[in-house]
């Protein structure tokens, strides 16, 4: 339920309705706007008997979210949320910033080396994993603290914002005290303790769509992190699972447009992992741009056939820097503009 306020509603009349929302046994969330505030209630399940509040002083209207996730409906926010990692680096604006780097931490001369690239080619952040959940208990799975250890020394070479996955409670908290951005991995987007956990170390999250996961599966999820007080939510479409074997995942760029209708949360895409193949990743990546993305995460190596993982997926340094340029032109025919564009994408 959201309770809107008359204009000119006092603080007093808006604590009153903060006051009975607490007497019903639920939350009140006040959401102070630009002319009006809103009362948000938080912790119910259903539908709330409105007539306690309706009659109050100053209550101009009252909204009944009729979705399952409320905080993250367009219902409960109509205006989009932008979401700030890092000085410069926000998504959901006008500006569309591009995270890029390898899909793990191998070492300190591969991890610093890729940072530089991407950031000569106009990225804004690092993405890379020190903690990997592989589909194979033989695969490699990661440096741990020492990758988070390198990862912070490429954002002191570079300045470049750092986002990396945590996979469970203990490497949140790791992650976080290194990095500008907690990834939710699409294996963990349901680990609805992990959620909480992130959603209460009030860190931005970027959160991966399950490989078989609803876009309602998708926003219940976020709903868990803004359920313990954190809004810095970045969705990411990273494609589904399918019979199809052309393509490493099937990437779903209806979900952009999608998603907007349904929430305020900025989405990002990963036509990296959506596609599989290198080939691919830059035609998808201009796709995903011109459908709304209000982000490109891309995995990038300084010599992808060395990767210890996800090589075939990989761009180049030289095929970053075709795609930043490619996106450029995109972003200006949609009206929007690539973040942090350096010399080399003009």
């Amino acid at each position: 339920m959201l309770v809107v306020m008359a204009q000119g509603a006092t603080d007093k009349e808006i604590e009153r309705v903060c006051e009975t929302i607490r007497s019903m046994g639920y939350t009140p969330l006040p959401m102070p706007g630009a002319q009006r505030t809103t009362v948000g209630l938080i912790g119910n399940d259903r539908r709330v008997d409105s007539t306690r509040v309706e009659e109050l002083p100053g209550v101009a209207q009252v909204i009944h979210v009729s979705n399952p996730y409320k905080q993250v409906s367009r219902e409960w926010r109509p205006d989009p949320t932008v979401v700030t990692i890092a000085p410069g680096v926000s998504f959901g604006g006008d500006e569309v910033p591009v995270i890029a780097g390898p899909c793990s931490v191998e070492s300190e001369e591969q991890i610093v080396e890729a940072a530089r690239a991407v950031k000569a080619a106009g990225a804004v952040a690092l993405r890379g994993g020190a903690f990997k959940p592989r589909s194979s208990p033989y695969s490699f799975q990661g440096l741990g603290r020492k990758g988070l250890e390198m990862l912070a020394l490429a954002k002191r070479e570079t300045g470049l914002a750092i986002v990396t996955e945590a996979m469970d409670d203990e490497g949140a908290n790791l992650v976080a005290e290194h990095a500008d951005c907690i990834q939710i991995g699409a294996r963990n987007m349901q680990n609805y303790s992990l959620l909480k956990t992130v959603g209460r170390l009030k860190k931005p999250v970027l959160l991966k769509r399950g490989m078989a996961a609803t876009i309602e599966d998708l926003l219940l999820s976020a709903e868990y992190v803004l359920s313990e007080g954190n809004p810095h939510v970045i969705l990411c479409e990273r494609g589904l699972r399918s019979f199809d074997t052309n393509s490493r995942n099937l990437f779903d760029l209806t979900a952009i447009p999608v998603v907007h209708g349904m929430s305020h949360l900025p989405i990002v895409a990963d036509p990296s992992h959506g596609t599989g193949r290198r080939d691919k990743v830059i035609p998808m990546a201009r796709a995903a741009v011109a459908a709304g993305a209000d982000g490109i995460i891309v995995e990038v190596h300084p010599h992808p056939e060395q990767a210890m993982s996800d090589g075939a997926q990989s761009l180049t340094p030289e095929l970053f820097g075709d795609l930043m340029r490619q996106l450029r032109r995109v972003a200006d025919a949609v009206d929007r503009q690539i973040a942090g564009v350096g010399a080399g994408v003009a």
